[in-house]
């Protein structure tokens, strides 16, 4: 949007009416994302051409040449080599769906995200209807149960499991909350999928509602996300219209309502508790555990909690079997994993690749390599949360078992690609920064020890530091991950524990020599 895709969007409206072709071409604005030098981008179907950077001064002569002669602009197609596999892969539709497997993708970038319509055509509600006029609700948790779908928010909890907990849990009112407060560093996988795809998100979320006897739900999306928010908006809209959310679902007696809640810019609203607090309205400050959300939740409900991506799933998985979504990912870990891919890489942008694939795989196949020919030394694999992955694991399956017996974590999605001009003192500055301004301050362990551990990293990158500080370092982010309150605080010391793990020698350089072996540090 900020290169000018909305004045294309228009000018490509009046040039489409000039020439009498708006019964013959409709047009719509999804989100899709590649390399900023390619867009913004204008993809036409049913030949799936891709035409890119685009100006509204480009557009008369697109339209002239392309829908209203039937041939192929060929000075103004995007170059492959500019495009992330995201955008790459469209060129292989033909009208269809690309030739790679997509699940949570699977509509993004295809459809017209405001048009109800648009999505019923690419089979839209039909899982829903066939839940609510052919399963019982222990039926479908079976079926997720056995398609063996693990959240995708970073902590891998049996998604089934988690619904039957809520199924069981006493009490006649119970909720659904979509978590969509993608506040990670890095992180832009759950925007695309709302501003794509968003009648989806409402169809899994009426599908769970079903399934755990709940009939009302809550979508928590970012405040930041504009687009995400109106057409949701317009979403819920368009789905009551038609009778796929409201009362008598399908004609059953199956009802189910959802609300779009705004953050407040909050990063700790992430955290499932806190994000309930939130919506109640209160200070979004997370609650202690037990009891969970499963059974205690928002206003004392029972309630289930899952994030996009997770509940992204549940439609494709509905409509085919588990059978069909366990062909893909691993026998643990089944299913794809939607990977954001930023850094030090010829080709950023986000890709949806099967569980178990490796960094290996990911850099050279899908970043088109290190940028300038660099070496790769470290990739932060969710978020300032996620574990940094030095080089000699970049083999390493990326699921989440194999991670977990390498000792890191998958996190929730967000791959940071560095090169060895990467400082990792430097690096862990900035995620500790992060973190002691995102605390909500209320357990001392977190409002204390982010602070403490960017002050002593700060004393050692101007050089000032003694080893000492690396024990108590160490003790911080043991201290962090052991006594914190919530997901965030026991995350917070994760960058500083795989630093000293690591690369300890490149931290002690900065100490026993008084240098920063790549020369970002300003040693005085």
């Amino acid at each position: 949007m900020s290169l000018g895709a909305a004045e294309v969007f228009e000018t490509l409206q009046k040039e489409i009416t000039k020439k009498g072709l708006q019964e013959e071409v409709s047009i719509s604005m999804v989100g899709d994302i590649g390399r900023n030098d390619a867009a913004p981008l204008v993809i036409i179907y049913p030949e799936a051409v891709i035409y890119g950077p685009i100006k509204p001064s480009d557009v008369e002569y697109l339209v002239d040449e392309h829908l209203y002669k039937g041939r192929i602009a060929a000075g103004l197609q995007a170059s492959v080599k500019e495009l992330s596999g995201r955008i790459a892969w469209i060129s292989a539709r033909k009208n269809t769906m690309p030739a790679e497997q997509r699940i949570v993708l699977e509509h993004a970038g295809l459809i017209d995200p405001d048009d109800i319509e648009d999505y019923i055509l690419h089979d839209g509600y039909s899982a829903l209807g066939k839940v609510v006029s052919e399963m019982k609700p222990a039926e479908v948790i079976e079926l997720i149960k056995a398609s063996g779908l693990r959240g995708r928010g970073g902590a891998g909890f049996p998604t089934g499991l988690k619904w039957s907990f809520v199924a069981k849990a006493a009490g006649n009112k119970k909720y659904v909350i979509c978590n969509a407060d993608e506040s990670e560093p890095g992180t832009f996988k759950d925007r695309l999928i709302l501003e794509g795809d968003p009648h989806k998100i409402l169809e899994a979320m009426a599908i769970a509602g079903y399934a755990v006897g709940a009939d009302e739900g809550y979508v928590y999306v970012r405040g930041e996300y504009a687009l995400a928010n109106k057409r949701l908006q317009r979403a819920i809209q368009q789905a009551e219209e038609f009778g796929f959310l409201g009362n008598s679902i399908f004609e059953s007696k199956f009802n189910f309502k959802i609300h779009v809640h705004a953050g407040a810019g909050a990063y700790i609203c992430g955290e499932e508790t806190a994000l309930i607090e939130s919506i109640e309205g209160k200070r979004g400050e997370p609650r202690s555990r037990p009891p969970y959300p499963t059974t205690v939740g928002l206003w004392q409900k029972p309630t289930l909690v899952n994030n996009v991506e997770t509940i992204a799933n549940i439609p494709p998985i509905i409509r085919h079997g588990a059978d069909w979504f366990r062909q893909f990912g691993t026998p643990s870990s089944p299913g794809t994993k939607v990977y954001t891919v930023l850094g030090h890489v010829n080709s950023t942008g986000l890709i949806e690749v099967p569980m178990g694939i490796t960094l290996r795989e990911v850099i050279s196949i899908y970043a088109k390599g290190m940028r300038n020919g660099g070496t790769l030394k470290l990739a932060q694999t969710g978020g300032s949360s996620g574990s940094v992955i030095p080089a000699i694991l970049q083999d390493t399956p990326m699921d989440f078992d194999s991670f977990e017996k390498a000792g890191v974590s998958l996190g929730s999605g967000a791959l940071l690609i560095c090169d060895n001009d990467t400082c990792v003192v430097d690096l862990a500055i900035v995620l500790m920064n992060f973190f002691r301004n995102e605390s909500c301050g209320k357990c001392s362990p977190c409002r204390i020890g982010t602070h403490r551990a960017f002050e002593i990293l700060n004393k050692i990158a101007s050089g000032k530091g003694i080893l000492k500080d690396l024990d108590d370092l160490d003790e911080i982010s043991n201290n962090l991950y052991s006594m914190s309150n919530c997901g965030l605080g026991q995350t917070a010391g994760t960058p500083i524990h795989d630093v000293l793990k690591y690369f300890r020698a490149e931290v002690e350089a900065h100490v026993r020599l008084g240098v920063c072996p790549t020369g970002v540090c300003e040693m005085k």
